[in-house]
């Protein structure tokens, strides 16, 4: 078993009921069991295009232990995706019915075509380090020394992460 820590975000549709939905399509994946998931926050769209500015995104992480190798996991998480509405297109930060990223894989430094593990932008993003921090403050990535905790504290506030619900 390994376990898999993932950052899901939504900014179109009804942004929970999707978030929720992924969520229970992931644990229906073979032999995945829930270990911890964070709080959902509202966080503004970073990277985006003008025009989709306001379509701010609700973010969460979700670590399970599964049994599967880690190209099998992230075909599984873009099967979620398709299957609930995302379609891939020229532009990387389009407005997305749901984005599933897979933050780590154990302690596995994996860099395989369209697979890096640990994410190669999580420390940059308060988005996903605040999540995480909810579900494994404690958790130190490969290719770093410091918590998730720590890297948090010392990020820069230079976009909105706020507290949207505390259970889901």
């Amino acid at each position: 078993m390994t376990e898999i820590g993932m950052s899901l975000g939504s900014n179109t549709g009804d942004r929970f009921a999707t978030l929720c939905h992924a969520k229970k399509c992931i644990l229906n994946l073979k032999k995945t069991h829930l270990l911890a998931q964070s709080k959902i926050y509202e966080t503004e769209a970073v990277g985006v295009n003008p025009e989709h500015k306001d379509l701010d995104f609700l973010n969460a992480v979700l670590i399970v232990n599964a049994s599967i190798k880690a190209e099998d996991w992230l075909t599984a998480l873009h099967q979620i995706e398709y299957d609930l509405g995302r379609r891939r297109g020229k532009d990387w930060y389009a407005p997305r019915p749901i984005d599933i990223d897979i933050l780590y894989f154990g302690n596995q430094c994996i860099d395989d075509g369209g697979l890096i593990v640990p994410h190669p932008q999580w420390m940059e993003r308060r988005f996903v380090v605040k999540p995480l921090v909810d579900a494994r403050p404690e958790l130190v990535l490969p290719g770093t020394d410091r918590s998730v905790k720590e890297v948090l504290d010392a990020l820069p506030i230079r976009e909105k992460v706020v507290l949207w619900k505390e259970t889901w």
